[in-house]
């Protein structure tokens, strides 16, 4: 059945709204599994920071040999380093995806970035359902 109803195409609307949460899915997945990285200048302190928080924290033998104060410090600046990581990868992913209306233009923790991301796909998510109602209530007018 075609459904083009004067200018507008619903067909071309559904496959381009399809698509469009093909790619919030995708956004989805690899921001769940995305995890930003940072080592010092020494290569002392390594941390990989993702979903949930940090995953990873290596602390090279002579790292052991800085004050308790240094070490922290540059656990602190390393820690701060991945996820700066994080977030670029991530700003990266959403404006690949969404161009200008990129999602994280909001916020910059990760946490946000998933909630965004959950807010647009129930966005398309009703916008999907509303149209679908609109093409059944012409669907039922045209026929009727």
């Amino acid at each position: 059945m075609e459904r083009e109803f004067g200018a507008l195409d619903f067909d071309r609307i559904l496959r381009n709204a399809d698509a469009q949460m093909a790619r919030v899915g995708e956004v989805r997945a690899s921001l769940v599994t995305m995890v930003g990285r940072a080592q010092d200048e020494d290569g002392l302190v390594t941390v990989e920071f993702g979903n949930g928080g940090l995953k990873d924290l290596t602390l090279h033998p002579k790292a052991m040999r800085l004050t308790s104060g240094e070490l922290a410090e540059r656990i602190k600046l390393v820690f701060d380093e991945a996820v700066a990581d994080l977030q670029r990868q991530m700003s990266g992913i959403m404006e690949e995806t969404f161009g200008a209306e990129n999602p994280l233009r909001f916020g910059a923790d990760p946490e946000g970035a998933m909630e965004q991301v959950r807010e647009t796909q129930a966005a398309y998510d009703r916008t999907y359902e509303d149209l679908m109602g609109q093409l059944d209530r012409i669907r039922q007018r045209l026929e009727g």
